[in-house]
This record gives C-alpha cells, sequence and structure tokens, in this order.
C-alpha cells in the first residue's frame, strides 16, 4: 500500500468563558470526512465536571477504541482469508495510564477481550492464538505506538 493521508477536524470554540482562569468548558468536536461527527472532551478523571463531559468521548478513549477497532479488522479479514466466519466479535478493552520514569502520564498499557462468536468451523484455540497474532502484527496503529497491548481473547 502506498501513503494514505487521513484527514480530522477538531473544533473548539470558547463560547465567551474567561479561559485565562482555567476554568472553560474542554468540550470540543471531531469532524470526519465522511460526515461523522463526535462530541469530544477531557476525561473527567483528568479535568472535573463541569469543565468536561462524562457523556462525551475523551482521547483516552479514542485511543483505546481505535487500538481495538485496528486489531478486530485485521482479525476479521484473516479469519475470513482462513475460511473461519465470524458471527459476532467484542471487545472490552481496557486501558491503563501511568507515569513513566520522566514522570511524564502515558498510556501505559491497553488490553484487549475480545469474545468472538463462531459459525462453523469453529477454529480450535491453538488457530485463534495464531490469528490475534497475525492481527496484531498486521494493526499499523499498534505498530505505531510505545504502549504495551496484550489479547486475552475469551
Amino acid at each position: 500500500m502506498e501513503s494514505v493521508a487521513v484527514s480530522v477536524a477538531v473544533e473548539w470554540t470558547r463560547n465567551g468563558e474567561d479561559f485565562s482562569d482555567g476554568r472553560y468548558s474542554r468540550v470540543h468536536r471531531w469532524l470526519f470526512d465522511g460526515g461523522s461527527e463526535v462530541v469530544a472532551s477531557s476525561s473527567p478523571e483528568i479535568v472535573p465536571v463541569p469543565m468536561s463531559d462524562a457523556k462525551a468521548v475523551d482521547p483516552e478513549e479514542a485511543f483505546t477504541a481505535s487500538l481495538s477497532s485496528c486489531h478486530m479488522l485485521w482479525f476479521l479479514s484473516l479469519a475470513a482469508r482462513g475460511g473461519y466466519r465470524v458471527n459476532r466479535y467484542r471487545d472490552n478493552a481496557v486501558a491503563q495510564m501511568g507515569r513513566r520514569e520522566d514522570g511524564r502520564l502515558v498510556m501505559q498499557t491497553v488490553r484487549l477481550r475480545p469474545e468472538i462468536e463462531w459459525a462453523e468451523p469453529i477454529p480450535v484455540p491453538e488457530v485463534v492464538a495464531a490469528l490475534h497474532e497475525a492481527a496484531h502484527a498486521e494493526c499499523f496503529l499498534a505498530n505505531s505506538v510505545k504502549t504495551v497491548i496484550s489479547i486475552e481473547s475469551r
């Protein structure tokens, strides 16, 4: 594959808030080229409500969802190529933030915990593990980050 460009607009407005006191809303929008729009905000774990919106997607959740989604898409592709049929795939991914040795806050780990419902023929556990390993190796997002990513297939 040749180089692919990705474009996303991120938009925030002050809406008359003081701003310099630090008590401004962190709610903003992600605008995608296909027309989708996502309400985003800082995490209420990082910046308290009302300056954050707990209902909005925060960057840490989006990071985790992106890694999970990339893995799933590769997994489905590899399973289909292998002659297996997936009826349902659900991942309850969990990420852990923490501090590096230099004190900076980072996403330390992401645990992908996919639950897969198969149609016949159902692959043996060793094949499922190999599909996950191959999907992880192909996921360009996983290949782009230092975060430790583990897969706990169920």
